[in-house]
């Protein structure tokens, strides 16, 4: 027998795909489960990226931050792992919001044929992952409530 859902509070969650030159933004919640690109962030230094994020926090106030997690196809960390992870690390740290990470080995391949996508693929990538997140939450909530 199912055990009743206990009613949970909706999750409004910014997404990132991170990237040496580019961070592409989404923005969704757990209602509809859907993201929406907001934007590729181009930023010429550090100070300059986390000023860009920090008015889109500022405007869509999210209560949680998702990262994409890049490995090879087999799963092994490769050079923009880490990076991935200290950017992910600084988020928190300077906004404190929790930062969920997503694996996002194939996000980019996916879009990367889709010609409506290239202008702002990094924006669909952050669109991707946050998808990827509501998913795995709602397969971990179902798990929970089935136990």
């Amino acid at each position: 027998m199912l055990k009743p859902m206990a009613l949970i509070t909706p999750i409004t969650a910014m997404a990132f795909d991170y990237g040496t030159r580019r961070v592409g933004v989404a923005v969704g919640n757990s209602v509809t489960k859907a993201g929406e690109p907001l934007k590729t962030i181009a930023a010429p230094n550090s100070d300059t990226l986390f000023k860009d994020i920090e008015q889109l926090l500022a405007e869509w106030q999210p209560n949680q931050l998702v990262v994409g997690h890049p490995t090879h196809p087999d799963g092994a960390p490769h050079e923009m792992t880490a990076k991935a992870i200290r950017f992910g690390n600084q988020l928190h740290g300077r906004f404190q919001l929790p930062v969920a990470w997503v694996d996002e080995r194939y996000t980019s391949a996916v879009l990367e044929g889709d010609a409506q996508m290239r202008d702002n693929l990094d924006a669909h990538s952050a669109t991707l992952i946050l998808e990827q997140y509501f998913s795995e939450l709602d397969t971990n909530l179902n798990t929970k409530a089935a136990d």
